[in-house]
């Protein structure tokens, strides 16, 4: 029993990486499912001190990324981290955009609104107005 507790823990477990960031831990695990697919867990780690017990204990926080999802993860951190260091954002591609969000009636403008929200009469006063 002992001995497959501890080959199902070695098999979980591939490869670690921790980075110490002032006040804060990261750690980046690569782990393995039941499966053989290889995910990364980010967990961030924070001392915290306990007001209630007047004891340090560890705040953490994971993150579960799947091989699958790393391109678009790193392509989004990248862009995220390139505006933060420069202050210009990317420009954005329909490919970026999901498909449910573009509308085939987004080119609209102001004149087609005013007539659609307005009725005939309040357009002639409109009218009125401005030749005043």
């Amino acid at each position: 029993m002992e001995e497959m507790e501890n080959k199902e823990k070695q098999r979980e477990e591939i490869f670690s990486k921790a980075v110490r960031a002032g006040k804060r831990t990261y750690f980046f695990d690569v782990k393995c499912t039941k499966s053989d697919d290889y995910y990364l867990t980010i967990t961030e780690s924070k001392k915290r001190f306990s007001d209630d017990d007047g004891k340090f204990h560890y705040e953490k926080h994971k993150l579960f990324l799947y091989k699958e999802d790393f391109e678009k993860f790193s392509n989004g951190l990248n862009e995220v981290i390139e505006f933060i260091k420069t202050g210009n954002r990317p420009a954005i591609t329909t490919s970026e955009i999901p498909k449910s969000e573009i509308s085939e009636f987004s080119d609209v403008s102001f004149d087609d609104l005013k007539e659609v929200s307005g009725s005939k009469k309040e357009e002639e006063e409109e009218k009125e107005k401005e030749e005043k």
